[in-house]
């Protein structure tokens, strides 16, 4: 078989699976309790980012935080340090980020003090495309930076509008026109909290509410972990304020560019017990599945997925084919992310100690495997590999998202297209180098059909049809 890659660096430098920037959340409880309940949201948003992460809160419109590279259970372990983050609102944060970005200093809330009016905790999802613009510009009037995340041009920019505006709302609504991308945006200042969604509505961001306290999440499914009721999703170009329990929505950037969520959280980001444009994620990959089934039939005695995010899209595909649904692995949960990365054969020993088929329902059998996506090959290739060494006698693999052919500009981690298999190979080539008996992806032309007909989407890692800065 083809080498996939050059060098063992080059099959290092990206995870198989396409990363999202970052998680976020925000609560405002005059009952306080904000700390432990933005520790449960952080939990549930792990997914969304496992680098750093961290917890603001207000407290006599002062900020304490306490923030941390690592897991959020391992960053908050000791209870003492959540106890003594009392306080009414807090914001939270989940970080994913490159390699360059990878460093203590990145890790959020950003907190700013002693600015023209007071103090802020800033946390975002996202990732700007006029960044480079925007840094020499503020580099030009003075400007000195502590990190390399869009989150300092964030606040730079909304202190310098605050400067020339009558409240932190107004600020931010005139940073809105200044900034460009993607950005959902938590901030709290001294007596108010507001979350803010890009104009494109590139990243999620809802509403939810739990007695007296309203709360701000990337995903619904933190209201379901801590109690709480979800509202709505916040529109693009949306401010939502909280002050003394009132609710402000400003929408003066409503309507103005057409919505463009990233269509890959309905495919693998978001957890499948969330809701994305009205419609539950799992909902979503279900039918993908049984769009598959409908485009690419093939002869099988069962169909699997691949842990976790192809198992909804599997039982989709064996619901609409009437192919058997079963079991394809057991997964050892227990196997850190960066467990054994030395050597191509120490990784091929972490896939095996991840994952172990469950050899009798795949041995002797025509297996179908449906995996969310594929982007290097690293990975499903271990897998196929995995399922003929049970004894699996044919493996059709079925791939629920179009080929990648584009980096994404909006905070998606995706290599450049020289790394992307299916930029670099075409679809026989790929299959080959797989192993599989055959591979079929997601048609292009039917993403449309995973989210209700009202709402827009962005499909740039797949079309290269950007909204903004391709």
């Amino acid at each position: 078989m083809d080498k996939l890659w050059d060098n063992e660096e080059d099959s290092e430098m990206w995870d198989e699976k396409p990363k999202e920037a970052c998680g976020v959340f925000g609560v405002y409880n005059p009952n306080g309790g904000v700390a432990h309940a933005a520790y449960l949201a952080l939990v549930a948003l792990q997914h969304r980012g496992q680098e750093s992460c961290g917890i603001a809160v207000n407290r006599n419109r002062d900020i304490f935080y306490h923030k941390g590279m690592g897991l959020v259970t391992d960053v908050f372990e000791d209870r003492k340090i959540l106890d003594g983050l009392a306080g009414t609102m807090a914001v939270g944060h989940v970080l994913y980020g490159s390699s360059q970005e990878i460093r203590p200093e990145n890790a959020q809330p950003l907190i700013v003090r002693r600015y023209i009016k007071g103090n802020i905790a800033l946390a975002y999802n996202g990732r700007l495309t006029n960044t480079k613009a925007l840094e020499e510009r503020y580099e030009g009037e003075g400007a000195i930076y502590q990190t390399t995340s869009d989150a300092e041009i964030i606040a730079y920019t909304i202190a310098r509008e605050r400067a020339k505006s009558s409240s932190i709302q107004e600020a931010l609504s005139k940073s809105m026109s200044v900034l460009e991308g993607a950005y959902s945006i938590v901030l709290m200042s001294a007596q108010k909290l507001i979350a803010a969604r890009d104009m494109w509505g590139f990243r999620p961001l809802c509403m939810g509410k739990k007695g007296d306290a309203y709360m701000f999440a990337s995903e619904s499914c933190v209201f379901d972990s801590i109690g709480a009721e979800y509202i709505r999703e916040l529109l693009p170009g949306e401010i939502v304020m909280i002050e003394h329990g009132e609710v402000t929505s400003i929408k003066d950037h409503v309507g103005k560019l057409p919505t463009s969520l990233c269509i890959f959280e309905h495919i693998y980001f978001a957890r499948p017990d969330s809701v994305l444009n009205d419609t539950m994620v799992y909902e979503s990959r279900r039918r993908v599945g049984q769009i598959l089934a409908i485009d690419s039939p093939v002869d099988a005695d069962v169909v699997i997925g691949a842990p976790d995010s192809g198992i909804p899209a599997a039982m989709g595909y064996a619901e609409q084919s009437g192919i058997p649904y079963a079991d394809g692995f057991i997964r050892n949960r227990y196997i850190g992310r960066t467990f054994i990365k030395h050597g191509q054969s120490d990784r091929e020993l972490a896939i095996s100690m991840k994952l172990n088929p469950l050899r009798s329902n795949v041995d002797g059998k025509r297996v179908i495997l449906i995996d969310d996506s594929l982007v290097r090959g690293t990975t499903c290739t271990k897998i196929v590999a995995l399922l003929r060494k049970a004894g699996a006698k044919e493996v059709h693999l079925k791939i629920a998202s179009p080929p990648f052919l584009w980096p994404c500009y909006y905070g998606t981690d995706i290599p450049s297209r020289e790394h992307l298999l299916a930029y670099t190979h075409t679809i026989e080539e790929t299959r080959e180098l797989l192993d599989a008996d055959s591979l079929n992806y997601l048609a292009l032309e039917r993403l449309k059909e995973l989210v209700p007909g009202e709402y827009g989407f962005c499909d740039g890692c797949f079309s290269g049809r950007f909204p903004v800065g391709g």
